[in-house]
């Protein structure tokens, strides 16, 4: 039994308070609040990544509908749309990225009626000069935009003029 005993200078008795109903009432509501409560579930994105086992396996995109993304170094981003090496790539901050995503999915919308399945399509490649962080802060970014189609991850595939694109504006 739990008491509360308090020092005392009168020749009264003091008086006992028990805190064992409230010690268990304490327990009581501990275990109550962790068992009702839920934990957050992990979200996965789905993503689609070339087949490595079949070398001639490609990933055919329309290029008036697709936004090739670029993760440099020092949270730098180059895109463009289209096919490589007919456009200059832009070159921006991972504050900008948003609105030129968003831009991009408006404008294949508008070109293609809204046209649920003809969406912007989205090709990431991480340099090697990008971290982890500039990954998931981009697959942040596609899933705040509301992106349906999956992204296509090719970090294999990156062209000599998106390199040296790269390389000329020390990103790379």
């Amino acid at each position: 039994m739990a008491e509360l005993n308090t020092p005392s200078r009168n020749r009264k008795g003091t008086p006992k308070v028990d805190l064992t109903a409230m010690v268990d009432l304490a327990f009581l509501l501990i275990t109550f609040f962790m068992l009702t409560t839920s934990l957050s579930k992990p979200v996965a994105m789905d993503i689609a990544k070339p087949d490595q086992s079949d070398p001639d396996a490609t990933m055919d995109f329309a290029a008036s509908r697709t936004m090739t993304i670029l993760l440099g170094k020092d949270n730098k981003v180059a895109w463009y749309m289209g096919e490589a090496g007919k456009k200059r790539p832009n070159i921006e901050g991972f504050g900008e990225i948003r609105h030129a995503i968003l831009s991009n999915k408006t404008n294949v919308a508008f070109a293609n009626n809204n046209d649920p399945k003809k969406t912007l399509a989205v090709i990431i490649k991480p340099t090697s000069g990008a971290t982890y962080k500039n990954f998931v802060d981009i697959m942040d970014e596609l899933s705040v935009a509301k992106i349906t189609a999956a992204p296509a991850i090719d970090d294999e595939h990156i062209t000599d003029a998106e390199m040296d694109f790269m390389k000329q504006n020390k990103i790379l």
